[in-house]
């Protein structure tokens, strides 16, 4: 797999210590499955908050914390079998969907585009997307940051060609269209902090229904 569009080192590094909302972290978990050269880089980033910790001021805890983290631990749960990866569906992405991408639960959005939401934090929102071979998406703009992983297929838009693993990253900045390439329907794996903006009445009339 080639993959040319990666993590910023902005996003890593707060993948790394922590500061991202659920949905940012898995469409960042799925990639980091994907690529070896940002597993790479995450393990830098992580040495160097270790190093760090080590460099904090002691806190003083409370006396029965010991205690009560053995507890926590002893309690009887039912663990939860961990899922591995398929062929098109990475680890971290099947332990939401319950299996491989035949599993998901798609809902028509329109123009042959389906989605799928997934069960996250507040912090965001994530979901699939399946776009037929050389359909486009409406036309739209960003109120925040969104990230979009190609996972089958590949699309075009402005700014470049997306790929199997390729992340884009788009903010208040873009304006695009994009559009599945001919041959093979694309699957993506997007998160978004705040609504779209579209451009299209249509796709505003209907966004307060799809959640988008």
């Amino acid at each position: 797999m080639s993959i040319r569009h990666h993590i910023s080192d902005q996003l890593l590094m707060a993948y790394s210590s922590g500061q991202l909302p659920e949905a940012f972290n898995l469409v960042l978990a799925v990639h980091l499955s994907m690529c070896d050269d940002c597993r790479a880089r995450l393990g830098a980033f992580d040495s160097v908050g270790g190093v760090l910790l080590e460099d904090c001021d002691l806190v003083t805890m409370a006396d029965d914390s010991f205690v009560a983290t053995l507890a926590k631990l002893t309690q009887t749960a039912t663990p939860v079998p961990r899922q591995h990866s398929s062929k098109t569906t990475p680890a971290p992405l099947m332990d939401y969907i319950g299996g491989d991408l035949s599993a998901v639960k798609w809902r028509s959005i329109g123009m042959g585009v389906r989605q799928a939401i997934l069960p996250t934090d507040k912090g965001a929102s994530a979901r699939l997307l399946y776009i037929p071979a050389g359909q486009k998406v409406p036309d739209h703009g960003h109120r925040g940051t969104e990230l979009t992983l190609v996972l089958q297929g590949a699309f075009r838009d402005e700014t470049d060609r997306f790929g199997p693993g390729d992340l884009e990253i788009a903010n208040e900045d873009l304006n695009h269209q994009p559009i599945a390439e001919a041959g093979e329907a694309c699957i993506c794996l997007a998160a978004t902090d705040a609504p779209l903006r579209f451009n299209g009445l249509i796709p505003r009339l209907a966004q307060s229904f799809l959640r988008i």
